[in-house]
């Protein structure tokens, strides 16, 4: 199985801390976030893995290679000349991840324990261009979803913003994107069409285009530890977490 992590982020939300490395190499209890993500990637059986770097890209070349490539096939998706985002990072990297198979994409901002073969098996099963690890969590801005766990929508409940606009917000289930994902190839032609910008977002292309792509939230039935380590604060209550449990 192949999965995308994406490091190329400023991590500015983590200075000082990536005043001087990238975000992916910040420590969670003495051991670097992307090295946790790899490790629980690999657990779940994916073996072939693309990085993409950006920001101190090298130090995360380096630090892949110093550990053997985890001993797995590790690919970098090299946006050191410009930051890609996350859609526009997914279509650069086209060529190392469409092999014809679903890929998992995963921040490397986020932690958790989730089991990630059964949403990769769930995304299969379903037949879906994309199925997105969601939960009911307090925030401002929610994806919209049916009965059926299929996306309609997006909204800003700060500012009243809905995508499309005028969406029947109260018909619909409010639910938090987790920062994991399941994409299938299919969706790519659609992907290269969405901007005439290299840099480019996945959310707001997976909102305008729920009419045409079957794209579908996953909730699993399990509790699982799931934490936003791209933050001081969070990244301070899952060490403690960690810590707790060792």
């Amino acid at each position: 199985m192949k999965a995308m992590i994406f490091a190329a982020g400023l991590g500015t939300r983590l200075r000082p801390l990536t005043d001087n490395r990238p975000k992916a190499l910040v420590e969670v209890a003495g051991v670097p976030m992307l090295q946790r993500v790899i490790e629980n990637l690999k657990r779940h059986g994916f073996t072939d893995i693309v990085i993409n770097v950006h920001h101190f890209g090298e130090q995360i070349i380096d630090f892949v290679e110093s550990h053997n490539r985890f001993g797995i096939n590790i690919a970098i998706s090299d946006e050191r000349d410009e930051l890609l985002d996350t859609g526009g990072g997914i279509l650069h990297a086209r060529c190392l991840l469409d092999d014809g198979e679903p890929f998992l994409v995963h921040n490397a901002d986020i932690l958790t324990d989730l089991n990630l073969s059964e949403l990769y098996r769930h995304h299969l099963d379903s037949h879906a261009d994309a199925t997105l690890l969601v939960a009911r969590r307090t925030t401002s801005r929610y994806l919209l979803f049916d009965d059926s766990q299929t996306l309609k929508g997006w909204t800003n409940i700060k500012t009243g913003e809905t995508r499309p606009e005028g969406i029947p917000t109260h018909e619909l289930r409010p639910l938090a994107f987790g920062g994991i994902h399941v994409i299938s190839p299919s969706i790519f032609d659609t992907l290269g069409s969405y901007s005439d910008q290299r840099k480019f977002s996945i959310t707001p292309f997976y909102v305008d285009n729920c009419n045409r792509l079957n794209i579908n939230g996953f909730m699993p039935a399990e509790d699982y530890r799931w934490f936003d380590i791209g933050k001081l604060e969070t990244l301070r209550l899952a060490e403690q977490s960690i810590t707790d449990r060792q």
